[in-house]
Formats: C-alpha cells, sequence, structure tokens
C-alpha cells in the first residue's frame, strides 16, 4: 500500500492540515502538488491498494475550479480516498460533496473525509492561527483513526458527507492583489501565479479578469508588497464576520 498527499494550498493552511493528519503514516507518504499545475498537467495513475489524502481548500464554499481541473487527470482506478476540505472559520458549503462527486468520477472510492479550520486565506483575523495546537492534536487522532480503519478495511462502503446540489454558487471575489512601491520586481510572484494573472513587464498590477484571488502571491511576497484595496477588505470583512465569529470544530466523517 502507498499513501499520497494530493493538496491544493495557496497560502499553506491547507497543506498543513493535509501535513497533520499524513504524519500518521509516519513515512513513505507521497507528495503532489495539485497547485503546481504545470507539473501535473498529465495526472497520476493510482491502484486500489493506494490511500490517497485528498486536500482542498473551500472557494465560496466550493472545490478551487483549478484543483477540479487538476484532479480530473488523475486515474483513481479504486484507489481509497480521504477528503479533505479546509476552510477559514466561516464554513465550507458544498466543498466535500463537490469534491467526492469529482474524486468518485476519476475512479476513486471515498471512504472518510474530513472539515479543517485553518486561518482564512484573505481576511486573516478569522481562524487566525489556526491549525494551532489544538488542532493539530485533533488532525492527528484524526489521521490514526483513519489509518487504523484503512489497514483494517473498516471503512463504511458509502460515504455520507454534508452538501447539497445544485452546488452552491460561486462567482469568484473582487479582491484581486496589487503590489505598492516596495515591489522589487523579483518576479517571484509572476512565476508562480498558477493562472498566469501577473505580467512580467508590469509585475505590480494584475489581470483581473483571470486572477481567482487565491492569495499566492500574497503569501509568497518577501517585501509583502502585494495587498488588496483595503475599502474591499473592510467591506469583506464586515459581510463575513458574523458567520466567522465563532470557532469552528473540524470535523470527522466516516
Amino acid at each position: 500500500m502507498s499513501v499520497f498527499k494530493l493538496y491544493f494550498s495557496p497560502t499553506g493552511g491547507t497543506k498543513k492540515v493535509a501535513d497533520r493528519i499524513g504524519d500518521a503514516w509516519e513515512e513513505g507518504v507521497q507528495s503532489i502538488d495539485l497547485f503546481a499545475w504545470e507539473q501535473n498537467r498529465e495526472g497520476t495513475a493510482f491502484s486500489p491498494q493506494d490511500v490517497c489524502l485528498i486536500a482542498v481548500p473551500a472557494f465560496g464554499g466550493r472545490v478551487p475550479a483549478l484543483a477540479l481541473e487538476c484532479l480530473k487527470t488523475m486515474q483513481g482506478n479504486g484507489a481509497r480516498a480521504v477528503l479533505i476540505a479546509v476552510y477559514g472559520n466561516r464554513d465550507f458549503d458544498d466543498t466535500l460533496l463537490e469534491l467526492q462527486n469529482a474524486a468518485e468520477s476519476c475512479g476513486f472510492t471515498c471512504t472518510a473525509a474530513v472539515a479543517a479550520v485553518a486561518e482564512h486565506s484573505i481576511f486573516r483575523q478569522f481562524g487566525a492561527g489556526r491549525p494551532d495546537v489544538q488542532d493539530n492534536l485533533q488532525l492527528s487522532a484524526f489521521g490514526k483513526e483513519l489509518k487504523a480503519r484503512l489497514e483494517q478495511d473498516d471503512c463504511a462502503s458509502t460515504l455520507f458527507v454534508p452538501g447539497k446540489t445544485p452546488y452552491r454558487e460561486y462567482h469568484g471575489v473582487p479582491l484581486k492583489p496589487k503590489a505598492d512601491k516596495s515591489c522589487t520586481a523579483c518576479e517571484l510572484c509572476v512565476k508562480q501565479c498558477p493562472v498566469q494573472a501577473i505580467p512580467a513587464d508590469a509585475p505590480r498590477t494584475v489581470n483581473e479578469k483571470i486572477c481567482i484571488s487565491c492569495m499566492h502571491c500574497v503569501a509568497i511576497c518577501p517585501q509583502k508588497a502585494r495587498k488588496n484595496a483595503k475599502m474591499l477588505m473592510m467591506v469583506g470583512a464586515k459581510k463575513i464576520g458574523q458567520a466567522c465569529a465563532e470557532r469552528k470544530e473540524n470535523q470527522l466523517f466516516l
């Protein structure tokens, strides 16, 4: 049996969650970065004996379209999948259900799922510092339980996760990061933008029509130069503030 972590993690929170769950297998877990689209364009084929931890963030309660495109290139061939949806302390809505349907259409056998909280990728004050110590202990426990169940073949034949169809509508957000004068034009964001929305000849700008607001450029900028418009940030934070106020707990679905 081989164990794989497939993760789409623009700002690092989703990877942290997947890492904690994957730690249960101690050694030999192979990583596939779905965010590095060019590296995974041809996809990967798995076997029925494999275990795949498939982790994605919730973008407006949905699976990021780019993550779905990359997942569609994979050949599950009956490999057992643990689905992981990571959200910024608001709600994961239909993310797990959409991920399950996508994974099953690729030939994966979905055996369990986790909904976990990480720091919000845009409004960092929500879920700040998560996954924290408490989260990490719980996610590690989830991983150990999943490992034991998979080794004993003690997983439900049919997985039921929260969500409904038609999926929650998501048309993106108006927050498109641009750089201020502290930008040194190092072009790191140009090279790593998954949709090539940042032009090399004008790295302080962004093509708002194709930017997916993943905030990867904000997370990796060494000068912390890329930011969202302050007024839009204030309005957005107020809009979701009440829904993010109470601490949400991680959940395991078997």
